[in-house]
């Protein structure tokens, strides 16, 4: 049962979810920002497509990491309406198919979530970045209400197994600075909706 969940209806879930207006002007805000070689990781049903720039701002290359073939197929229609050039590989950002220091730019964009192995994920970013390449990212988590942050605790493991691994209580800042980045710019606070899913990490970090 949850093999067809799982293939059916959570790209759908996913796919609807993630395409909310707020979320689609954290989009409109950060993605353009991501410029050279670019990977996105979880690339899903590509919603980032049309936030990329155009014209003599576009990448120069972009590569995406989708490891969930279900989801990426529903990104076909998208991609068949962007004017970039996608090579979508079907792969995990903790184990990145791509040589040392490729990319000037990571963008990822309420991924780090659902990554089971988080701090190999990061560590894999930071290996394919070139020497002070940025890392672009929107990212759900933990919020800073104690109150809130109890709840996100009590319901994770059953969000989890319905959310294809979501976790609600990472926090995204710690994680990414950890991970060998320096943050340099910040953005935090709540999207509409229910405050144990939607307290949001939003900025850019530069490999260290």
């Amino acid at each position: 049962m949850m093999g067809l969940y799982a293939r059916y209806v959570l790209p759908k879930l996913i796919d609807a979810a993630c395409a909310q207006k707020p979320m689609a002007e954290i989009r409109a805000q950060y993605v353009p920002r991501a410029s050279g070689r670019v990977l996105e990781i979880g690339f899903g049903t590509g919603l980032n497509l049309p936030h990329y720039a155009t014209g003599a701002a576009a990448p120069t290359q972009l590569s995406a990491l989708e490891p969930a073939a279900d989801i990426a197929a529903l990104a076909r229609q998208r991609l068949a309406e962007t004017p970039l050039a996608v090579d979508v590989m079907q792969a995990s950002a903790e184990q990145i198919p791509m040589d040392d220091s490729t990319f000037d730019t990571v963008l990822s964009t309420w991924t780090l979530c659902s990554v089971p192995n988080v701090y190999r994920a990061l560590q894999e970013l930071r290996r394919v970045l070139k020497p002070g390449g940025l890392l672009v990212f929107a990212e759900h988590g933990a919020s800073p209400e104690p109150a809130v942050l109890r709840w996100q605790r009590r319901l994770e493991p059953g969000w989890k197994l319905v959310g294809g691994g979501c976790h609600l209580s990472r926090r995204a800042d710690q994680l990414i600075a950890a991970g060998g980045f320096r943050i340099d710019e910040l953005e935090t606070g709540y999207l509409p909706g229910p405050k144990i899913a939607t307290f949001t990490y939003r900025g850019v970090a530069a490999k260290r």
